[in-house]
């Protein structure tokens, strides 16, 4: 798990709120353990993992997920491992099916690629067992399962579930305001 975000955490000298998207979970997740001033973690249509689970394992775990299907073949990178792209064409169905369609294909055009890698790397002891946590996604996530949602969050324990009817992976932007409410609740809590 990227350790990069550590030093980062622990130059900060305020209290912190750790939100993460999607694999930002997993990031968050691990990035936060011995974090004194993490204050809290904010799960945003995001992997939860438990210690030793991985990314890839967690999105097969219920039915419904339609990236898997839409991804463009590999690419390969000089280290070894591979990019990974959600193919344009499919990009609004499996990731974004609650933007109007031109919102969807400018994201599919910049979309960030993220390595095989990285949803086979195992997750460490996760940080939500001793930071309070907060979770908002979709009932109509096509990305990451709403039901795998739902179990990840039930067994974290979170302060708040917010689950966000028709909305889709990207909730963020789809309905911000729902997603912004999560935040400042996790800021503001005692």
């Amino acid at each position: 798990m990227p350790t990069l975000f550590v030093p980062f955490l622990a130059s900060i000298n305020t209290p912190i709120v750790l939100v993460g998207h999607s694999y930002g979970g997993m990031v968050i997740s691990n990035a936060a353990n011995g974090q004194a001033n993490v204050k809290a973690l904010v799960y945003v249509a995001a992997f939860a993992p438990e210690a030793g689970e991985n990314a890839g394992g967690l999105n097969t775990k219920f039915p419904g997920s339609l990236v898997g299907p839409a991804l463009a073949p590999p690419v390969s990178l000089p280290g070894g491992g591979h990019d990974l792209y959600v193919q344009e064409e499919k990009f609004h169905d499996a990731f974004a099916p609650d933007l109007p369609a031109d919102a969807a294909t400018l994201a599919a055009a910049a979309q960030r690629p993220v390595t095989d890698i990285a949803f086979g790397e195992p997750a460490t002891e996760p940080a939500w067992k001793t930071i309070p946590s907060w979770f908002v996604y979709g009932d109509h996530d096509t990305a990451i399962p709403p039901k795998l949602h739902a179990f990840m969050a039930e067994r974290a324990r979170p302060r708040a579930i917010a689950v966000v009817e028709g909305a889709s992976h990207v909730v963020m932007i789809s309905h911000s305001a729902a997603v912004a409410k999560v935040i400042e609740d996790a800021a503001t809590a005692r």
